[in-house]
């Protein structure tokens, strides 16, 4: 039996990954496996236990504890639930200093270690005809014989004004110059950390969202996966 179709989509925070990888996996019927919100996950746990987001032994002992998992929406329009626990930490995970915590947790090799079973554990359940998985490592570390790889980009200005629009809509306060700032600095850590770095993978598609309406990135994401699951299909015929 095929293992699961896996799609990677990585990039930079405010690219729209997220948003875009949910569509395509609904669009396909795929599992959804938000890497992004596994780190945020540990950067709120650590942050709630008192811990300093480099404190590699604490942070050995944190992650075999953590009881994440996801879990479908309560509502339509909802994305799918992060819980700790019974706990629904949705929400609490997307503030900016989450944000920054998942940046300095997601540079601490015994997390990304301690996390990479997890993640490919969710995706390639037998139930799953395939999974998306999106992050920042998905196509260079995670699952580097994904069948499809792509890397959504966007201006820091679009990106920043993407993630000031979708706080404001929660009532956040923080000004779109707060945001930009996060932004650039957590830019700078992703990419200059030396484990996993941020970059696309080199058989990765690069695709510039500035310009995009979502539904045209899903619709050219969706066209590229299909016909590559039409190619798996006829090789096995």
């Amino acid at each position: 039996m095929a293992r699961p179709f896996i799609v990677a989509v990585d990039g930079p925070a405010g690219a729209g990954k997220s948003t875009a990888s949910r569509a395509l996996a609904a669009r396909l019927a795929f599992a959804m496996v938000d890497t992004g919100a596994i780190y945020r996950a540990v950067a709120l746990a650590a942050s709630r236990a008192g811990m300093a987001y480099d404190d590699d032994a604490a942070l050995e002992v944190l992650l075999p504890g953590l009881a994440l998992r996801f879990a479908p929406p309560t509502a339509p329009g909802e994305g799918q639930r992060v819980l700790l626990g019974d706990e629904d930490v949705s929400a609490a995970i997307r503030t900016p200093p989450m944000s920054l915590g998942a940046s300095a947790v997601s540079a601490r090799p015994v997390v990304r270690a301690g996390l990479l079973e997890l993640q490919r554990r969710l995706a390639l359940a037998p139930e799953h005809l395939g999974a998306v998985l999106e992050g920042r490592d998905i196509g260079t570390v995670v699952f580097p014989d994904a069948d499809a790889k792509f890397f959504l980009t966007a201006s820091p200005e679009e990106r920043a004004r993407r993630r000031h629009a979708e706080l404001a809509a929660r009532g956040d306060p923080t000004s779109y110059a707060e945001v930009l700032a996060d932004q650039l600095r957590r830019d700078k850590a992703d990419s200059e950390r030396a484990i996993a770095p941020l970059r696309p993978a080199e058989d990765a598609l690069v695709l510039d969202s500035s310009g995009l309406s979502l539904e045209g990135v899903v619709q050219r994401l969706v066209g590229l996966v299909e016909a590559r699951l039409a190619a798996r299909a006829g090789g096995r015929a």
